[in-house]
């Protein structure tokens, strides 16, 4: 778990895929057509105390949605690929954008798809759901599932990591 926390410290950018992780990877269909997904408020308030701490946030999925648009926006996170089929390319062209190193963003994702970008991110996370090839490729593996808390487990992490938890929650324990 050191070698997690020290990764987690460099952090400056983590990069979350959405189906699987920010979601529990299930799609709603409507008779109409409409797409609908379940967010867990927990990891929101997660997201936007891991933000507030100083570390940048970012999706990368490969669908398309309205509904990720939403939420994305309701966390305040601008940094929004969607309909990504290469999500390394995007994530290259993010670190780029912000002028970071690979070392200093993770990337967290269930699915072969985003194999490419974690291998190559500082610290890279799947959830327990994932496929045996995407957990080996891992640095660490939440004990949450996506849609169940994951993330929040993982801002957590980052948070304690950089020292930063304590003063994220200080305001609720006065």
């Amino acid at each position: 778990m050191q070698a997690v926390f020290d990764r987690a410290r460099a952090l400056k950018l983590v990069v979350f895929d959405v189906d699987g992780v920010l979601t529990d990877g299930k799609l709603y269909l409507s008779d109409s057509g409409e797409e609908i997904k379940a967010f867990n408020t927990l990891d929101g308030h997660g997201l936007k105390m891991l933000h507030a701490s100083g570390v940048e946030l970012a999706i990368i999925t490969g669908r398309k949605s309205r509904l990720v648009e939403l939420r994305a926006a309701n966390l305040g996170i601008s940094l929004l690929f969607q309909g990504v089929s290469d999500k390394l390319t995007a994530f290259r062209e993010l670190l780029g954008q912000l002028g970071l190193q690979t070392e200093q963003a993770a990337f967290m994702g269930d699915d072969l798809v985003d194999l490419p970008p974690m291998r190559r991110a500082g610290l890279a996370i799947a959830v327990p759901a994932a496929p045996e090839l995407v957990k080996q490729h891992s640095h660490y593996i939440t004990e949450r599932n996506g849609g169940e808390g994951a993330v929040r487990e993982v801002c957590e992490l980052i948070m304690r990591a950089q020292g930063s938890f304590d003063a994220q929650v200080a305001r609720y324990l006065e």
